[in-house]
């Protein structure tokens, strides 16, 4: 069995024995793996500090035919998770690694999710705490909202998303977190779980999920108390979609005016 390369991102280690831990690794090539890495927490170890939560790495593994653990024989770092003073962008980062591991199951490559996550952790990572901690709700935004469409799950934001028609930017919108997202005015009768996004959240999130799937390039800028209440509301939907609330989930922080 020859050891097979790639890209990854650490989602989760726990301990495994006193020198080993198992890791769940997130990779471009083969999707979410669960793998042994064997003498990790020795001094001298072949793993260069590569494991470390949300590190960007490139891992060689031995991969299991048939369930089991994988086992990996190597690991060199390539971007390390660092915030400085940012906790905006620690739980950021800590909520993203959660929801990647939720909308996801093991061996089933999903390369648009790794890389809106892999572009998240570069905006939460930059070199300037206060930039980082500005720009830190709307990087998670646009990266959930990435996961979200990529896992099959993304909320309908400019079409209803009962009847698909489409929505006009006026007024405020119902958004139904059991029925895929913004509803029209004749699809939100009767309607359980709504909420009243506003004219401004309704743009605001237009334009990250644009953002979020490649469709624009320019920078996006939401102010303080819509990102609030797109907060709440992605909150909500999430646990929703999942079935339960991510624990990391009430730590995201608002901010004031922020930039992406």
């Amino acid at each position: 069995m020859v050891p097979e390369k790639a890209q990854g991102i650490v989602v989760r280690t726990y301990p495994y024995s006193e020198t080993s831990c198992i890791a769940t690794i997130f990779t471009r090539e083969f999707g979410k793996l669960r793998a042994l890495a064997k003498g990790a927490w020795r001094p001298k170890n072949a793993f260069d500090s590569a494991l470390d939560l949300l590190s960007i790495c490139q891992v060689l593994v031995l991969r299991r035919s048939s369930g089991g653990l994988d086992l990996l024989t190597e690991a060199s770092l390539e971007r390390r998770f660092r915030v400085g003073r940012s906790l905006a962008g620690f739980h950021g980062g800590m909520y993203l690694a959660e929801l990647l591991d939720a909308l996801t199951a093991e061996a089933d490559p999903q390369p648009e999710m790794f890389d809106a996550v892999e572009t998240a952790l570069i905006t939460l990572s930059a070199d300037s705490d206060e930039w980082s901690s500005a720009s830190a709700p709307v990087a998670v935004l646009a990266a959930e909202l990435a996961l979200l469409q990529a896992g099959g799950h993304g909320p309908a934001v400019g079409r209803c998303g009962a009847c698909g028609v489409r929505l006009e930017p006026t007024g405020r919108t119902a958004f139904g977190m059991l029925d895929g997202g913004a509803l029209c005015t004749n699809c939100r009768r009767g309607k359980r779980g709504l909420v009243s996004v506003s004219v401004a959240g309704t743009a605001a999130l237009r334009a990250a999920a644009a953002r979020a799937v490649g469709r624009k390039d320019r920078d996006i800028t939401i102010e303080g108390r819509v990102l609030g209440e797109l907060r709440a509301v992605m909150n909500t939907y999430v646990s929703h979609t999942l079935g339960r609330r991510l624990n990391s989930a009430r730590h995201l922080s608002n901010g004031t005016s922020q930039h992406l």
